[in-house]
């Protein structure tokens, strides 16, 4: 009986290549997968289905997983303002996660022997997807044909042109892996400590040439409209403020990271959405929350999102910390003004019914109405007195010698 392998299947050439392996050297029933997070459109997704029943699989699935992403992980990286190495929105780390889970509950689903994926042995991705799989289904073999077999670029197009497979075989200039939460972009560029991605090399062109004010409306830490537009869900909220944003070249960056593995790696990114998004919910935040409130959920947020990137997001520790962030949402509701130029934002400021900055209780640096003079000379004497206490001991001790 054949050997049934359940393969992520994206429709390029490393995917494509193993489905013909599996099939034609091995013999095995290949049951295809995608798990769409935002980067595919319907007529994308279809050709790729096409593409893998004219490759030979047993059978493909299509799996709409946007809304799951973002209620499983990208809310927690809105709540947690999360941002690796203070750049990088998490566009393509949190993805694979999200595909990873998805895939490996597929092959439990069809009770298939074993998983595989189409990674090489020089990323992120692979230990990503590794690492779920062992997790979620240890008693599945995990086969990796182009990492196990060192496999060229060259000597996968020749074997599937051998095979009589036709697909575009050019390689692009520029790798790009478009998503709900940004678009990755790695070229010549970014495989250096010096360069800069040039204009052509990034998806979304730069056409609006103004300025144009932007309202954005957060309830409980969650994106609900956009210029006083509401949607059904946030993804709907990103999506928009995506096509309002894009095109300013607002979010363009390149990320320098520490990869799984041990070493140094750059990227480019394109992230106009979640780039607003984190830095007006953070604007929002700074009015909204206590100072020791901001204080843990930012250190909180910042092993999330590290120990996300790394694969660890069946880790039960994730569960501790997104209960935390969630908790700390409650008050996190108002609107966030912005005002969008060309490569470049500004956060306005803020309105919420949770706002702390009140003139009710004083204006910092004007007035107070909470407290008299007299109540600040003792809360300081108090404040300070085991400091001052160290530094009388320090000098009577240094006296006596």
């Amino acid at each position: 009986m054949a050997k049934k392998v359940v393969l992520g299947f994206s429709g390029g050439l490393d995917t494509s290549f193993c489905v013909k392996y599996f099939t034609e050297e091995k013999g095995y029933e290949v049951h295809s997968i995608i798990v769409n997070t935002g980067g595919f459109s319907e007529d994308e997704l279809k050709k790729i289905e096409e593409h893998a029943k004219k490759l030979g699989v047993k059978s493909h699935k299509t799996v709409d997983a946007v809304k799951n992403y973002y209620d499983s992980i990208i809310r927690y990286l809105i709540y947690g303002n999360v941002l690796k190495n203070n750049t990088y929105p998490l566009s393509v780390s949190a993805e694979r996660l999200s595909q990873a889970l998805h895939i490996a509950n597929y092959a439990k689903e069809i009770h298939a022997d074993a998983i595989a994926h189409g990674s090489t042995g020089a990323g992120n991705d692979q230990v990503r997807f590794d690492m779920v799989f062992h997790i979620m289904a240890p008693e599945l073999e995990i086969i990796t044909p182009i990492r196990d077999m060192n496999l060229s670029r060259a000597s996968e197009v020749e074997y599937l042109k051998s095979k009589g497979v036709e697909m575009n075989f050019e390689k692009s200039v520029y790798s790009i892996n478009k998503g709900l939460w940004g678009t990755s972009v790695g070229g010549k560029e970014t495989l250096t400590s010096n360069g800069y991605l040039p204009d052509d090399a990034w998806p979304t062109q730069v056409t609006q040439t103004g300025t144009e004010p932007v309202k954005l409306s957060f309830e409980q830490g969650e994106l609900k409209t956009v210029n006083d537009q509401p949607f059904d869900h946030p993804t709907e909220a990103i999506r928009h403020l995506q096509q309002i944003a894009g095109p300013y070249g607002i979010g363009r960056d390149i990320h320098v990271g520490d990869t799984i593995i041990g070493i140094k790696g750059r990227v480019g990114f394109e992230a106009a959405a979640p780039i607003l998004i984190i830095k007006a919910h953070h604007a929002l935040e700074k009015h909204v929350l206590s100072k020791w409130q901001l204080q843990w959920k930012d250190q909180i947020a910042q092993f999330y999102g590290t120990w996300l990137h790394e694969g660890q997001i069946l880790d039960p520790v994730m569960r501790d910390m997104e209960a935390y962030l969630q908790s700390s949402q409650r008050n996190v509701t108002g609107d966030v003004f912005l005002q969008l130029h060309p490569y470049r934002y500004q956060v306005l400021g803020i309105e919420s019914p949770y706002d702390l900055m009140n003139n009710a209780f004083g204006s910092y640096g004007e007035s107070n109405r909470s407290f008299t003079g007299d109540d600040v000379k003792g809360f300081t004497r108090i404040f300070g007195n085991q400091t001052s206490i160290y530094h009388q001991i320090k000098e009577n001790a240094h006296e006596g010698k």
